[in-house]
């Protein structure tokens, strides 16, 4: 299996329901081909940088996830096909991927998740824009 992070951009207007149906069916496609899905951000709506098919904004979605190059190549069909899918990007991160690496990396992302935040101090050596003077000649 190989490793591979797929980014794609949903028509904003099509419900919560349409939303949730069209990710389920990527997942699905990625389980019933044996692959594995390490992490699925749903990123929300977005405002797109340019239009794209008379949009002007778009429902992002990012899933990291182990698979074969078969299971890629369905999931963007289905997305060529699909005329709610904006814009989609397939990136190959690794090109070997083992079970105990996806276990690894899908803990590591548990704990990044429940991590607790860092808060800003007072002593912190970091600056706001607001701290630089600009009268200064």
């Amino acid at each position: 299996m190989r490793r591979y992070e797929t980014t794609y951009i949903i028509r904003p207007n099509i419900g919560e329901e349409q939303f949730s149906a069209i990710v389920e069916r990527t997942n699905e496609i990625i389980h019933n081909d044996k692959g594995a899905i390490i992490n699925l951000d749903r990123w929300g709506m977005r405002k797109l940088a340019y239009e794209i098919k008379k949009e002007v904004q778009g429902y992002y979605v990012h899933v990291d996830y182990a698979a074969q190059g078969a299971t890629v190549d369905e999931i963007e069909r289905i997305f060529r096909i699909d005329d709610r899918i904006l814009r989609y990007l397939t990136i190959k991160v690794a090109d070997t991927i083992d079970e105990a690496t996806i276990a690894s990396e899908k803990e590591r992302i548990i704990q990044l998740a429940n991590a607790p935040k860092k808060e800003k101090n007072d002593d912190d050596d970091s600056y706001d824009d607001d701290d630089i003077d600009d009268d200064e000649d």
